[in-house]
């Protein structure tokens, strides 16, 4: 079972929510930890998901979830409505990379992603969430590739591979049919002039026998 799979299983199924994406993190900048709490129970993976609630109206939200070294449950620590979120700030507009950051009414939080990738798929997820369930006072997102933003997404040019791979196709297709078509056409033409030179040929033998 993937990541993905198992925290939705555990986390938001019970309830009533729906995973959307989710992607494994860690701080670029170390958070002050209170003295008292330094006993904790040890070495553990960030998860920030992103979730949207299967009761009307809809509403989406972005959780953190911790899954502790040496066990296969997870723990949720904190979730904020995707309306308290300010800004999404993607670090580089020009190149993918791991790092984004967070800012939400009341603080913010550094992240760095597994690979580009997921940080990439979790931010375009993030901001089409974003424009369809929050109708005013949308979060501003700087520095993002403007693949992840508009209609060059990645799963766009996805689809836009696949369009241009069916078209070269039906071309190529439609290329080998005129060539056939050619093909059909000279072969009648040469197959009447068979059959009149046949026929001139048998006439003229009528009238040698004659």
């Amino acid at each position: 079972m993937s990541a993905k799979s198992a925290l939705n299983k555990a986390i938001f199924i019970p309830n009533d929510e729906r995973l959307l994406a989710a992607v494994q993190v860690k701080r670029r900048t170390k958070k002050k930890i209170p003295f008292l709490a330094t006993g904790g129970p040890g070495d553990y993976t960030t998860f920030i998901c992103l979730s949207v609630t299967n009761q009307k109206p809809a509403q989406a939200f972005l959780t953190k979830v911790k899954q502790f070294e040496g066990s296969s449950s997870f723990v949720r620590r904190s979730q904020w409505s995707i309306s308290q979120l300010r800004q999404v700030n993607g670090i580089d507009s020009v190149r993918d990379c791991p790092e984004f950051d967070l800012i939400f009414e009341n603080g913010s939080d550094q992240w760095t992603a597994g690979s580009a990738g997921e940080k990439c798929m979790f931010v375009q997820i993030l901001h089409h969430t974003c424009q369809r369930f929050i109708p005013e006072g949308k979060p501003e997102f700087i520095n993002c590739p403007s693949k992840l933003l508009g209609g060059n997404s990645v799963l766009h040019e996805a689809a836009d591979s696949v369009s241009s791979a069916v078209q070269k196709a039906s071309q190529a297709l439609n290329e080998r049919g005129e060539r056939l078509g050619h093909v059909e056409e000279k072969t009648g033409q040469m197959m009447n002039s068979a059959q009149h030179f046949a026929d001139t040929a048998h006439k003229l033998a009528m009238k040698h026998k004659c």
